[in-house]
């Protein structure tokens, strides 16, 4: 069924299942068998392309509920992402320029994990250190609302209070704040509290900040109005679009995880263009030619025939460390679920583990190669590193030291991944890896495509939804109770 153990795609990205598909592996004989199931899955995806359409999907309110995400990385008129929409985001991020000294952006789940993953691979760890001109003029950039850790948002908003202090010894004038404050309905408990907490506090020293505030929500006005939005309509704020069809999880290619980036000044349609590369790669109904729908009926086989029900996502990055974390929802949120369409409990979906490379052969390496047959390990690699420095000969009187100089950390790093994998495979260790040519932003948005789609495929192999996220619903039902007793146990 499969003549290869590597797809290449036409913008050099390659996924080599050689470790996944096999003898002692995932056979052609495990594929042959759910034949009938791949190609209902490829007709299923194609039909959502053109209609939106996902059998038996309905959203939390249990109405009919089109799922759009496969449209986002086309820009055109009519689509979610419009030229007049991306354009409207780019002059946001340049209106920013010289004039805005940090932003920070309020979110949690779809609304910061996909916003994270482009601002560290796109602009890196150490972005807000330097001074403005060292990054053009562009403002520092900071997270928020992730979390209800009150000591980290007053540590966070210390620290922009100490930098106006700094400003205003200068001579300057008010330090520059943008909020950006990214919930569908604006109630998001986390997102909230940590926003409205940044509000007062900053409040306070108004003689030396200034603050403003864009939103991210629904769009909808009127009847349907969110709260969010009627805050931002009534105060004046920059708008910008959660839009309908578009799970958090898959938000990273709308507004939802364009607008950190375009505030950052990264190249959002590059992003865009690389997802759209994946899509036009992944149209064809023969899993040899279709990356997305491949990976999914090989992690599908690996858990349903051989226990394989966790995934452990290892990109050789430490940029990429928020990869693994975005793709943690991606999966959980997607797959893990009880029941399948016919309402039938299946307990279906793959544990995802995060882990980076080389960091977690450290820590982790030793369950996967020797505890229990249960997983497979998706590497990441990236092919080629800018500014690739080679490891100097410091102490050449030292053979132990001597002997790793002159190869550069790139070609360390890979062949430390290579290693990994060979002997995971050598003790009957699934795993697979994924080359991004280069770390930018364009092959970026074809990986994290490519991740998108292939749980919308599975979702179909597996008769679940993977669109839905009811396990998320069981719990805030508990939560908002209890935090009424609580207000009124402290009135």
């Amino acid at each position: 069924m499969l003549k290869d153990t590597a797809f290449k795609a036409k913008n050099g990205f390659i996924f080599d299942y050689g470790n996944l598909y096999g003898d002692n592996k995932v056979t052609a004989d495990d594929l042959f068998a759910i034949k009938d199931k791949l190609l209902a899955a490829h007709q299923a995806i194609a039909d959502m392309r053109v209609t939106g359409e996902i059998r038996g999907h309905l959203s939390k309110d249990g109405q009919p509920e089109k799922v759009l995400f496969s449209q986002l990385p086309y820009i055109k008129e009519g689509n979610i992402n419009s030229p007049a929409s991306i354009d409207d985001l780019v002059e946001f991020g340049e209106s920013l320029r010289g004039r805005v000294d940090a932003v920070i952006s309020f979110g949690i789940g779809g609304s910061f994990l996909g916003n994270k993953v482009l601002i560290d691979a796109g602009l890196g760890e150490f972005w807000n250190a330097g001074p403005a001109g060292g990054r053009s003029g562009l403002p520092r950039l900071y997270f928020s609302g992730n979390n209800l850790d009150g000591a980290r948002t007053l540590s966070l908003l210390s620290e922009i209070v100490r930098q106006a202090e700094e400003f205003k010894e200068k001579g300057k004038r008010p330090y520059k704040v943008t909020m950006i404050v990214i919930s569908k309905s604006g109630s998001t408990l986390e997102t909230m509290a940590c926003f409205m907490l940044a509000l007062k506090e900053l409040a306070k020293y108004n003689d030396i900040i200034a603050v403003e505030v864009v939103a991210v929500t629904d769009p909808a006005d009127g009847a349907g109005e969110t709260l969010l939005h009627r805050l931002a309509v009534r105060e004046g704020w920059r708008l910008f679009r959660v839009p309908d069809g578009v799970g958090g999880r898959f938000s990273v290619f709308s507004d939802v995880g364009l607008v950190t980036a375009a505030a950052g000044g990264l190249d959002i349609k590059s992003f865009l263009a690389g997802a759209r590369s994946m899509d036009e790669e992944c149209r064809s109904g023969d899993i040899a030619q279709n990356p997305a729908l491949l990976n999914a009926a090989l992690k599908y086989l690996a858990a349903e025939r051989y226990g394989r029900n966790i995934e452990v996502f290892m990109p050789y990055s430490d940029s990429l460390k928020s990869l693994s974390e975005w793709y943690i929802q991606l999966l959980a949120e997607s797959l893990g679920k009880s029941k399948n369409r016919s309402g039938n409990d299946v307990y279906y979906g793959r544990t995802p583990v995060v882990a980076v490379g080389t960091t977690d052969m450290h820590a982790q390496t030793q369950q996967h190669q020797e505890g229990k047959l249960d997983k497979v390990v998706q590497f990441v690699q990236i092919a080629e590193w800018p500014g690739d420095p080679l490891i100097p000969d410091v102490f050449p009187s030292e053979p132990k030291l001597s002997e790793m100089s002159g190869l550069s950390f790139g070609q360390a790093i890979n062949a430390a991944l290579a290693s990994n994998a060979e002997a995971l495979t050598a003790n009957g260790r699934f795993n697979a890896l994924f080359i991004l040519p280069r770390l930018d932003l364009y092959h970026l948005g074809s990986l994290m495509y490519l991740l998108a789609l292939s749980v919308a495929y599975e979702g179909e192999l597996a008769d679940v939804d993977a669109f839905d996220q009811p396990g998320v619903e069981s719990y805030k039902r508990i939560l908002g109770p209890k935090l009424a007793k609580l207000k009124k146990g402290n009135d």
